[in-house]
């Protein structure tokens, strides 16, 4: 209730990294806000805004725009990500805080800001203004655990054990944490994002994690006794899942092209089981020899095949291969990925782990061949395979290659024998976990309530 006793929808201020496996999981959350009657406002940055053009559908949610310092070209127009980062973060901070300003002083004040944990400033900005804070995490509480103890100063690092034991966690090898803490001091900008993102969680009044309880339970009630934490994934759209928001079909913003279409009208012709998706997300960039070896694993597998592959990276392919594969495979620069993976005809995707895809595929109940490149990947993968035991690890070779042969052997497992079965059993069991948990009464579907419910009491 406001001061005149009329009752009032929380404002709240969505603010993701700006890339788009940070802004799709916030959308959707955005969109279960607005379910239980709150206004939402989503920001980012200018040049963010600049690239998704018309590539958006976001119905009652309002936007508003900060500055990374890069308008014209975000992080690709920086000289490296160390400087973009210590751009944005004094100029993002500095633009947040006259947006605020201005929204404090009009007649739709911000009743909390929910942020992306990367932007671990906008908590002291916020804070400025008297706005309660959730830090929202895009990653697995089992990889926010792992983060976590490195920032704490917990793991010695380099790393010299060779097994690691952390608490809610299986036992696992160094080879197993993410990369930039196996390969310490690779990608150093992105260890100081990875580790900082926990500086305010314990100050937070929310901690909100893109996970559900069902998934990750020890480490979830370990982590749930240092932070204020609600689970509240999966943040993938709700016809997915509790089919609860009303022609929630995809996420509504792309950064590249629609290409739905062609993608559905292939498979549709297609027998069931007999497809095999491929895609290694928005950010993956794969050697030459590394796409060939795929490219040839495919063939050789027999199977029919969709591949994405980003038009900057088709030159990789053999102009052989490109001819071979008209009759079988379908290679795409984009495709909606969960009305692909949700088509009868698909029956194994070939993933990088990314968590996005890592959820999609335990949402929608499909088995994963893991092919991780870097960071949370590493560790996605050894849960995907030892843990949920949903998928099978295709494994490198001595230069860091998977190799045809296991790409072939790998798609044999799981589209023709028992084992392939059992890991679609298992997907099928975490589809179910994943649409309770966020529909009316699950564990994810009461932990925003909740959310709510304490917000309001603030003002």
């Amino acid at each position: 209730m406001d001061k005149q006793g009329k009752n009032k929808a929380p404002h709240i201020l969505v603010l993701p990294y700006p890339l788009q496996g940070h802004i799709n999981p916030m959308l959707q959350f955005s969109k279960r806000l607005i379910q239980e009657g709150v206004k939402v406002t989503l920001v980012n940055t200018i040049s963010i805004w600049n690239k998704i053009n018309n590539n958006i559908d976001l119905n009652s949610i309002e936007i508003e725009s900060i500055s990374d310092g890069y308008d014209n070209g975000g992080l690709s127009s920086a000289e490296s990500m160390e400087v973009y980062k210590d751009t944005f973060w004094k100029v993002g901070a500095q633009t947040l805080s006259q947006l605020l300003d201005k929204l404090q002083s009009s007649n739709k004040p911000v009743d909390c800001v929910v942020y992306d944990a990367f932007l671990h400033w906008t908590f002291d900005v916020s804070k400025s203004f008297g706005i309660p804070v959730a830090v929202f995490l895009t990653q697995a509480c089992s990889v926010n655990t792992i983060n976590f103890h490195a920032f704490k100063g917990w793991l010695d690092l380099p790393l010299l054990e060779t097994e690691i034991v952390l608490p809610g966690l299986p036992k696992l090898e160094a080879s197993d944490l993410p990369s930039f803490l196996y390969k310490y001091g690779t990608y150093p900008g992105y260890f100081d994002i990875l580790t900082n993102q926990f500086s305010k969680s314990d100050q937070a009044d929310w901690v909100l994690v893109n996970t559900f309880y069902e998934l990750e339970p020890q480490v979830v009630d370990w982590l749930a006794k240092k932070w204020r934490l609600k689970t509240i994934g999966p943040c993938v759209p709700s016809m997915f899942l509790d089919k609860r928001l009303q022609n929630d079909k995809d996420y509504g913003i792309s950064i590249f092209g629609p290409n739905s279409e062609a993608c559905i009208k292939w498979l549709d012709n297609k027998p069931k089981n007999s497809v095999v998706y491929v895609s290694f997300g928005s950010l993956a960039g794969l050697s030459e020899e590394q796409t060939n070896e795929i490219a040839y694993g495919l063939r050789d597998s027999g199977m029919y095949f969709i591949w994405i592959i980003r038009d900057s990276e088709k030159n990789k392919l053999s102009k052989e291969f490109v001819e071979s594969s008209l009759e079988k495979g379908l290679i795409v620069n984009w495709c909606p990925q969960l009305q692909v993976l949700t088509h009868e005809a698909v029956g194994c995707f070939v993933s990088h782990c990314g968590w996005n895809s890592t959820l999609e595929a335990l949402s929608v109940g499909v088995p994963v061949i893991a092919m991780p490149l870097w960071t949370d990947q590493i560790t996605n993968a050894k849960l995907i395979v030892d843990v949920w035991k949903i998928g099978i690890r295709a494994v490198k070779d001595e230069k860091e290659v998977v190799k045809r042969e296991t790409i072939k052997n790998c798609i044999k497992n799981i589209m023709e024998t028992e084992k392939g079965k059992e890991m679609k059993k298992n997907a099928i069991k975490w589809k179910s976990l994943a649409k309770n948990s966020v529909d009316e009464g699950g564990s994810s579907d009461k932990n925003i309530i909740e959310f709510v419910n304490e917000l309001t009491l603030y003002y």
